[in-house]
């Protein structure tokens, strides 16, 4: 239920600006979720969302992009060095390696924990990472392109 839960509030969180731990509750509870302010406390902690201030003036909740741990030690510059070319189309991230490496970045990208990818499936010099939505996708592989200039 817990998990469910906070899958949900990563969902609310990319297709609403939700401003306040009360808008937050509502939605929650329009869905089905007989949730308290300390639940959604906690799972805002747990989830580590913090708030960024929008275009218009106010705040939302979003995730932490200090949490994507895109400089994670795991995600090394062997890792980097492996990976070819980086592109996306819709929510799918091709990453091209070189032959037989495949399964190792797959593993690093894996390894990196990032609550936007669902996960990857990698064959001997190509892997496509599956993420939630188009707008992660783009930002993954943006971050995987910089990476890869700076190793």
């Amino acid at each position: 239920m817990k998990n469910e839960r906070q899958e949900k509030i990563l969902e609310l969180i990319t297709k609403f600006e939700i401003e306040t731990q009360d808008e937050m509750i509502n939605m929650l509870r329009a869905d089905g979720y007989n949730v308290t302010q300390a639940t959604i406390s906690r799972d805002m902690r747990d989830l580590k969302l913090t708030k960024m201030l929008t275009s218009r003036g106010t705040y939302k909740y979003t995730v932490n992009h200090a949490r994507s741990h895109m400089n994670n030690v795991k995600f090394n510059n062997a890792v980097v060095d492996s990976i070819l070319s980086v592109d996306y189309a819709c929510n799918n991230i091709v990453l091209k390696t070189y032959p037989g490496l495949a399964q190792a970045v797959g593993s690093g990208v894996d390894a990196l924990n990032i609550q936007e990818i669902l996960g990857c499936v990698g064959g001997d010099d190509t892997i496509i990472v599956v993420t939630r939505d188009a707008e992660s996708a783009k930002e993954i592989s943006e971050k995987i392109k910089e990476l890869m200039k700076t190793f």
